[in-house]
């Protein structure tokens, strides 16, 4: 994943799209200092699995941004950050749609024997596992609680 997100830099740049090379960069920086910080701790870099969560992070802060920004009339502002959430999109996974979450969600509640409230725990760790970055974690909890109630 890392030779990817390089390799586009390296195009972005010398095909002069300077909104994608700064986004590139910004992800490329984000990256090198979750390395540091692990180098740190004594571990390696980071895992592909982990820059999925990186880039994951990264979308979510441009969405709240980019509410913001339209909530105080700065329409520009918040059209880039969603250019931005567009450009880091390309290196996650592809989300798995509504009906796809629910389906994995029941399959994953009939596979750990969920049987009440006090399981969500044990589903949303087992969806983790199974579909790092795939879904929105936080809709996916509460199809598992709906389920289980």
């Amino acid at each position: 994943m890392r030779e990817q997100i390089l390799k586009a830099t390296k195009n972005a740049v010398e095909a002069h799209d300077k909104r994608r090379a700064c986004t590139l960069r910004l992800i490329n920086a984000a990256i090198k200092d979750r390395d540091q910080a692990s180098r740190e701790r004594g571990a390696d870099n980071i895992s592909d699995q982990e820059i999925v969560g990186l880039l994951s992070k990264m979308v979510r802060q441009r969405h709240e941004s980019a509410r913001e920004f339209e909530e105080a009339g700065r329409i520009g502002e918040a059209e880039e950050e969603r250019e931005e959430i567009a450009i880091i999109r390309e290196f996650l996974p592809e989300q798995l749609d509504e009906a796809s979450m629910r389906s994995v969600c029941q399959e994953v509640v009939q596979d750990i024997g969920a049987a009440g409230l006090r399981d969500v725990g044990r589903a949303m760790s087992e969806l983790k596992q199974r579909y790092p970055g795939r879904m929105d974690f936080g809709r996916a909890s509460c199809v598992v609680k709906s389920m289980l109630r």
